[in-house]
């Protein structure tokens, strides 16, 4: 299982759209997010709003098998939530879907866990 944590901006003067972006997924679009992520082959993404003096951005943890071919398919899915997804994505974040077809969009440097 592969997992990796990353940032992405929330454009300024959009953190409202945002917002009522993670709602509607979280409420009338939820299970079209869980076939996404299922689609993908998610199995954990974590998402956290992280203000600074900088501006807003949210902060992702994924875990997949396979998380660039998982980013692959976002990026070239024609699934009617998944193309929406991805006019969120430039909408708010600035984010391409040809910036999510490369590796991960972070390198992770290390990832400690727990065998005890």
């Amino acid at each position: 299982m592969e997992c990796i944590t990353w940032f992405a901006p929330i454009l300024p003067g959009k953190l409202d759209e945002w917002k009522a972006m993670v709602e509607e997924i979280k409420g009338p679009r939820w299970e079209e997010q869980v076939r996404s992520w299922k689609r993908m082959g998610v199995t954990r993404e974590v998402a956290s709003l992280m203000q600074t003096p900088e501006g807003d951005s949210v902060c992702l943890f994924h875990e997949a098998e396979d998380l660039a071919k998982a980013y692959q398919t976002l990026a070239t899915s024609e699934d009617p939530f998944d193309v929406w997804f991805r006019e969120q994505l430039v909408s708010l974040h600035g984010l391409t879907a040809e910036m999510l077809q490369g590796p991960p969009p972070a390198e992770v440097f290390f990832d400690y866990r727990d065998a005890g």
